[in-house]
């Protein structure tokens, strides 16, 4: 380790680089030094951004390094909100919702204002199959989360998502326009509120957020075409007509993605 950080800041040769930081990486790894390993993916990401290998090692160790610092925590502070938080999201991840939801009561229990728990109850219901009182269930949990976080932009979303989901385009709009104010960088939010935006008939408000969407994901289809939908009622055709082409090519294009955890919003539906 020591003669690998004295030499690596000389080497010119880009592929002794790549092997000297990798290695670095690795060594770090095997000695638990979390901050090497750490500072030598950001080397890597920077040095050969796109390589498949670093890409492949990024992940990988990130994620040990995760489970490592999960560990740590549990065996340290196992009675804190926090540890038993990964718990119940461990729960969710498998599959077990009602172990997991009986874990995140256990929290409020114990500790009423802590963040983020009515909004992960929220979700486990959402993710049942929905009738009106499950519907209901949810909203109060989001509800309930912005008492104890006041600008939970995920939370406002929810909320705006259920708002649409119930032909309520008026209060989707306002919900969903506070998680753009919360968090600039929710790209979900800024389709939910063009989608709301469409279906209230206020074409020519809907066509900044949307715009503002396909530029944050260019390779999603539905911005492209709620984009085109506001064009087409103002009157803009030949822009309408541009933007159509752009989501047939993006549904042509879009790749399957794997997704490595929950997400932190739904998309509206």
């Amino acid at each position: 380790m020591p003669i690998l950080k004295k030499v690596i800041p000389k080497l010119q040769d880009k592929d002794l680089l790549h092997d000297a930081v990798m290695a670095r990486a690795q060594c770090g790894m095997a000695t638990d030094q979390r901050d090497v390993v750490a500072e030598s993916l950001v080397v890597l990401n920077r040095e050969f951004p796109g390589d498949p290998k670093v890409l492949y090692i990024t992940t990988r160790y990130y994620s040990e390094l995760a489970n490592r610092t999960a560990q740590e925590l549990i065996q340290k502070s196992p009675s804190s909100p926090e540890a038993e938080t990964l718990i119940a999201e461990a729960f969710q991840a498998q599959g077990r919702l009602d172990d997991a939801a009986a874990q995140f009561r256990k929290i409020l229990e114990q500790n009423p204002n802590q963040p983020g728990i009515h909004y992960q109850l929220g979700r486990i219901l959402l993710s049942k199959p929905l009738d009106p009182a499950t519907s209901e269930e949810a909203r109060k949990e989001f509800e309930a989360e912005l008492k104890i976080n006041p600008t939970s932009p995920a939370a406002e979303f929810m909320l705006g998502d259920l708002a649409w989901r119930n032909q309520k385009a008026d209060e989707a709009i306002e919900h969903f326009t506070r998680a753009t104010q919360f968090d600039a960088g929710l790209a979900e939010a800024y389709l939910g509120l063009g989608i709301a935006l469409n279906g209230a008939g206020k074409y020519e408000e809907a066509i900044p957020p949307l715009k503002k969407y396909t530029e944050m994901d260019p390779s999603d289809p539905a911005g492209y075409y709620q984009l085109a939908t506001a064009y087409a009622r103002t009157g803009n055709k030949p822009e309408a007509d541009r933007l159509l082409a752009l989501q047939r090519e993006a549904e042509k294009n879009k790749p399957r993605m794997m997704t490595v955890g929950p997400a932190d919003a739904a998309q509206p539906h």
